[in-house]
């Protein structure tokens, strides 16, 4: 599996809403950014995707524009452009923002996600 799988495979446990899933793809070190809160455990990491799944019932996250600003053989970096959509008290919503991942690559060949840093789209 290479660093664009990574992602691919992060993206769609993401949308699994079940943080066991999204667990199998993060490094030990994960920490987390977010545009309100920064995680850097993987409990607390487990504790903002299940408040968000909570929050935006149905929610479906997704990534365009991605570039990949670095990649070697054990690091790869990516800029994105996150999108999502679902309910929020009953209504639907949706939303973008700006996304950086950093995977690594582990002594088992497998690619993990150890740092996401997300913010809100600049007006």
């Amino acid at each position: 599996m290479g660093y664009k799988q990574a992602l691919a495979n992060y993206i769609e446990a993401t949308n699994t809403h079940d943080f066991r899933n999204v667990r199998k793809v993060l490094d030990e070190q994960a920490v987390y950014w977010f545009s309100n809160r920064t995680c850097e455990t993987l409990e607390d990491i487990g504790n903002y995707f299940e408040n968000a799944w909570n929050t935006i019932k149905e929610e479906v996250y997704s990534a365009v524009d991605v570039n990949w600003i670095v990649v070697e053989d054990k690091t790869a970096t990516c800029l994105y452009t996150y999108h999502y959509e679902g309910y929020y008290n009953g209504e639907f919503i949706s939303g973008e923002g700006r996304a950086t991942n950093v995977f690594v690559k582990k002594s088992s060949g497998e690619w993990k996600l150890i740092h996401e840093h997300l913010s809100p789209m600049p007006n």
